[in-house]
């Protein structure tokens, strides 16, 4: 018999009540946190790194090929045979490049000096080759024998890295720790080095996405080197401290084969003290399985939110890979003692909250955050106090914060919807009004054509780039901020942003039947053809006119309306699936990926799309849609991710279509139905509470859903409301193959 995956609370997954006990007892019994497969992903365009982390964690110990390009925007990707070394900090999908910073290469061969060229550094210069047979990765542990004579493993706390270089035969074990290390957009600006003997303190301040970025470290080693040598400009001297850009340290240690060297290094973006607590508090001695076991019991009691059951352990796989790569961002971006650096560049210090950096908004307020609402939800709090010490600190809320850096990247203001999100649900822990001020004073900036946008009402093509997408973006934007002024008491403000958010109609051909640019005369920019792109230098941001004229998510009948009524927008939606070719151009956004027609699922705007079916009466298209994405766009293999996985979004729509529910409005606190690719799940709430989604006559053919019920009684509508879900209960989907 097929083995099933059932996911445990205790012994049995009670749920699970149409399996006899003498079939439960040949069952093999799995925790959340074995199915995950960290290397998914790091092929294609996934751009997800193997290594080790905990949840929502600072320290991202991962390997880092050295090789810099769109798709090792991680370090790493799964077509290489080279690694450079280990650093200490990644981002988890997105599509441009930074970080890998306090980098380790150890190696039994003697490393040569570097000076080739400005991107060389003695890493990059002395790079290992490595055969994938020889890697492993579970949550919170990764490990890799190199072909430099060297077996490396990883494993992480919140705050702090932990290595074991196991030597593959006797000679000397060198390991060089490189500052200079860089790869796509990163640069060292300023950095230091000095080694007292016991502990390897230094920093690196570096430039690039993140234009200024502070880095701190302390590493204690397990053994005394025997020599040690510094690296300036890539070559060696004997001095013990050193400062530069291209900086790096050699310390060298006599061993025999099968010898084992540990290093345990912490982080700080505040200074080189609050890196060494950071180091002592979370690692005090040196037991590496212990703090690997830590690792992984922390992700499985942080899947183990969801208890999910299938016949199908690839999907158990997928599911709870989706799970995982949903908790790694937003990461910790403050010590053990509460400081941290803001977004002014000063320390600051908090003791009622835990501060985060990396939100990588225009993707991840579309399903990321509102999955944290239901499974995340005391941590949001402390996200949404981030963003409003961000706002605080540089005057606007993040759109895309890095390592306390506004890179700007993307458009809109998308804190405004996870913000809005949280005061609907009711979410408590941040202050309201001050959340409505940030809300709305960023809407009032001359930034990124909101000038022209409250001038026009909407932005003219011919003054602003990308000018459809951020006018659509910003009307939503506008529509949360008109539910936090009514649920404030505004209702001028309701009123003023209700205007606002429906100036997208402004921007509807009723001819094309599409969301096209218009020039300040009031006259539509031609050339005009709806499959066009053109990389974020036409009216589209990562995509076209097919793709971003159903981003209207906060007012669809709206929308219908403009296309001639609801039945005319389903045949014209219809449609876009259908498209014979989903994009054209010479210099066509290498985003746009995961292509249904014209549909592309590898990119965010349209991951909402699907669902318009079902929330306009035509579930069916919903239903067969959203289950050919999960099984064509979404495997176990290395590249099971269709596109940038982007801090967790793309893995989050999964996450919530497999359990047959998603909010294509993620900001109006509903989760539109469709076709639930589980047998069963359980979510623990707070208050002991759990919501349980049963999906009965459940198959590869069933992918219809013929009836819906909650608590036992049947529901004639094609949602469900989030309190509805806190509450705790049991929805029931029945499926069917017609």
């Amino acid at each position: 018999m097929r083995n099933i995956g059932i996911i445990l609370p205790a012994l049995i997954f009670s749920a699970v009540s149409c399996i006899n006990r003498q079939e439960a007892a040949t069952l093999e019994l799995k925790e959340p946190a074995e199915y995950v497969d960290p290397f998914i992903g790091t092929s294609y365009h996934g751009h997800v790194f193997p290594g080790a982390t905990v949840p929502f964690g600072m320290v991202q110990l991962s390997p880092d090929n050295g090789t810099s390009g769109w798709d090792w925007c991680s370090g790493y990707h799964y077509s290489d045979s080279l690694i450079a070394g280990f650093g200490h900090t990644h981002l988890s999908g997105t599509g441009i490049g930074d970080l890998a910073d306090i980098v380790f290469l150890p190696s039994m061969e003697e490393f040569k000096e570097a000076y080739t060229d400005d991107r060389s550094s003695v890493a990059h210069e002395n790079r290992s080759s490595f055969s994938h047979d020889n890697e492993e990765a579970e949550p919170g542990y990764y490990s890799v024998k190199l072909d430099n004579g060297v077996s490396v493993s990883l494993t992480a706390t919140r705050r702090a890295g932990f290595q074991k270089y196991r030597a593959e035969r006797d000679g000397v074990m060198n390991i060089l720790v490189d500052l200079g290390f860089a790869i796509n957009w990163d640069s060292p600006v300023d950095c230091s080095l000095e080694y007292d003997g016991e502990v390897l303190r230094g920093k690196r301040i570096s430039t690039g996405w993140a234009e200024r970025q502070y880095q701190y470290f302390a590493s204690l080693f397990s053994k005394e080197p025997d020599t040690v040598r510094i690296v300036k400009d890539g070559m060696f001297n004997d001095r013990l401290s050193v400062e530069g850009e291209k900086i790096g340290i050699i310390l060298s240690f006599n061993v025999a084969r099968g010898e084992e060297i540990l290093v345990k290094t912490g982080l700080s973006a505040v200074d080189e003290k609050g890196a060494e607590q950071n180091l002592r508090t979370e690692i005090p001695g040196w037991d590496f399985e212990e703090v690997k076991k830590a690792a992984y019991d922390e992700w499985n009691r942080e899947l183990s939110v969801i208890k999910a059951a299938s016949t199908d352990d690839e999907i158990l796989k997928v599911f709870y890979t989706a799970l995982y790569h949903s908790f790694i961002a937003p990461n910790t971006y403050s010590d053990y003692d509460g400081r941290y650096r803001g977004a002014d560049l000063a320390i600051h210090r908090s003791d009622s909250f835990t501060n985060y950096t990396v939100f990588s908004l225009w993707d991840t307020f579309r399903a990321a955050h509102p999955l944290f609402t239901i499974v995340q939800s005391d941590r949001v709090p402390d996200m949404i106090n981030a963003m409003l010490n961000i706002y605080l600190q540089q005057g606007k809320l993040p759109v895309w914060s890095l390592m306390a850096n506004e890179t700007n990247t993307m458009i809109g203001y998308h804190a405004v919807p996870v913000i809005a999100d949280a005061m609907k649900k009711g979410i408590e822990g941040f202050d309201y009004e001050l959340a409505y001020q940030a809300a709305k004073h960023s809407s009032m900036l001359d930034f990124e054509g909101l000038d022209s946008y409250r001038r026009y009402n909407y932005i003219p093509a011919n003054l602003e780039n990308e000018s459809v997408s951020k006018t659509l973006e910003y009307c939503y934007d506008d529509w949360c901020i008109a539910q936090m002024a009514y649920l404030l008491g505004k209702d001028d403000d309701y009123r003023y942003y209700m205007r606002r958010a429906n100036y997208y109609k402004n921007l509807f051909d009723a001819e094309t039947g599409f969301m096209r640019g218009k020039l300040s005369g009031g006259s539509w920019k031609i050339p005009f053809d709806p499959l066009y792109s053109s990389h974020r230098q036409d009216e589209y941001t990562e995509g076209n006119a097919w793709q971003y004229t159903w981003f209207v998510p906060h007012d669809l009948y709206g929308l219908a309306s403009l296309m001639g009524g609801t039945p005319d927008l389903i045949i014209k939606l219809d449609s876009l699936f259908l498209q014979e070719e989903g994009v054209t151009g010479e210099n066509a956004s290498s985003d746009i990926s995961g292509l249904i027609g014209a549909y592309a699922h590898g990119n965010e705007p349209g991951h909402h799309t699907t669902y318009i079916f079902s929330s306009l009466g035509k579930p069916r298209r919903t239903q067969e849609l959203v289950r050919r994405i999960m099984t064509e766009m979404y495997h176990p293999g290395k590249d099971g991710l269709c596109g940038n996985e982007d801090c967790g979004q793309m893995s989050a729509w999964y996450v919530f279509s497999a359990m047959g529910f998603y909010p294509l409005n993620p900001a109006d606190g509903m989760y539109i139905f469709g076709s639930p690719l589980l047998d069963e799940a359980v979510i623990k709430l707070p208050g002991d509470k759990e919501f349980i989604i049963k999906t009965k006559n459940n198959g590869p053919e069933n992918i219809y859903v013929k009836s819906i019920s909650l608590n036992g009684e049947s529901l004639e509508r094609n949602y469900i409301r989030h309190d509805q879900i806190m509450d705790g209960g049991t929805l029931v989907f029945e499926m069917s193959n017609k």
